[in-house]
């Protein structure tokens, strides 16, 4: 496994997103999930992704049973923050020092560790001076409960602000083909202050890779259901973009999902792209992208066939946009 460096910190060149093994896109199988964690980390992944509200904990239980002897073998990242509402709607964020602490005790208990690898708010709390939020980690980083800093969908003055009470090791941030949002702005900071990047979405929720033909083919409880780019004209425009995606993958010899992380991989060495998966076929798939060699003439294809800002709707309906990048 090829190795790319986040901040100061080592990990594999890709990780493995861990969100759609607890029911976000739909119904999932709890050892066929186990068993891709496991083929992930025999592959050399040491980046495993998860958040305390992703299935309402249920994703941190589960990764704690994957890692039951293996600990020491893997990064943990986890985002927290996100508030719930019965049945798991999130209804808003709480980034209070206070919360952070009592986050992370109920984590250590279902990832079944004393240490977190790396620990960042899902998105920056508007009432909370992200300073505040941010001692909170660092004083959990100094009692030896967690290694590293990580941000989450953070704009340009959080990060900056951030990083000068305690060094930032990655920001997460989606990223890929369908969204180039952090490059004008973010990106540029990121590389200024030797911040990595842990780019999901690389697949735009199964959007590049072509699993969505109509949003009838979405089973209950899919988050891609309420989102703007599965939907109507908007998904009609879309799959034209992935039909000239998969052109350009046949001229090179790779599947599409192959393409699309090869391109992430192709932005520079501090980015660690997330293979999002429940399902080890589709892990195969993904980790074909790390021999992947673009030339500049695919790149160019690339560009041409889903050009920048070229992906209609926005990647989250309008009251969950309003989150990012404070």
């Amino acid at each position: 496994m090829q190795t790319r460096r986040l901040g100061e910190v080592e990990v594999s060149a890709v990780g493995l997103g861990c969100m759609g093994m607890s029911g976000v896109y739909g119904p999932a199988d709890e050892e066929e999930s186990i068993a891709t964690i496991h083929a992930a980390m025999e592959a050399g992944i040491t980046l495993l992704n998860t958040g305390d509200f992703y299935g309402a904990g249920h994703n941190e239980m589960l990764v704690g049973r994957a890692l039951a002897g293996k600990r020491d073998r893997a990064f943990v990242s986890v985002k927290f923050g996100a508030q719930l509402e019965p049945p798991g709607r999130i209804v808003g964020f709480d980034a209070r020092p206070v919360a952070v602490k009592t986050y992370l005790t109920y984590t250590l208990r279902r990832l079944r560790t004393d240490y977190v690898d790396l620990y960042q708010p899902a998105r920056v709390d508007p009432n909370v001076p992200i300073e505040d939020t941010v001692g909170a980690v660092k004083e959990l980083i100094d009692a030896g409960y967690v290694r590293h800093l990580g941000l989450s969908e953070a704009g340009v003055g959080s990060i900056r602000r951030a990083h000068a009470v305690h060094p930032v090791a990655a920001l997460e941030t989606e990223y890929s083909l369908a969204t180039r949002d952090p490059e004008p702005g973010v990106l540029p900071v990121l590389r200024e202050l030797g911040i990595g990047v842990v780019a999901y979405g690389v697949l735009s929720r199964g959007l590049l890779s072509g699993d969505v033909a109509s949003p009838a083919q979405l089973q209950p409880g899919d988050f891609r259901a309420h989102s703007p780019r599965f939907q109507g004209e908007n998904l009609e425009r879309n799959l034209r973009l992935v039909e000239a995606l998969r052109q350009v993958a046949e001229q090179t010899g790779l599947t599409p999902v192959q393409l699309a992380f090869a391109w992430v991989l192709s932005r520079g060495p501090d980015i660690v792209p997330l293979i999002g998966t429940k399902r080890r076929d589709r892990l195969a798939d993904a980790l074909g992208a790390l021999d992947a060699e673009l030339t500049d003439d695919d790149l160019a294809l690339l560009e041409r066939a889903v050009p920048a800002d070229a992906v209609a709707g926005t990647r989250y309906p309008a009251a969950a946009m309003s989150g990012l990048g404070r």
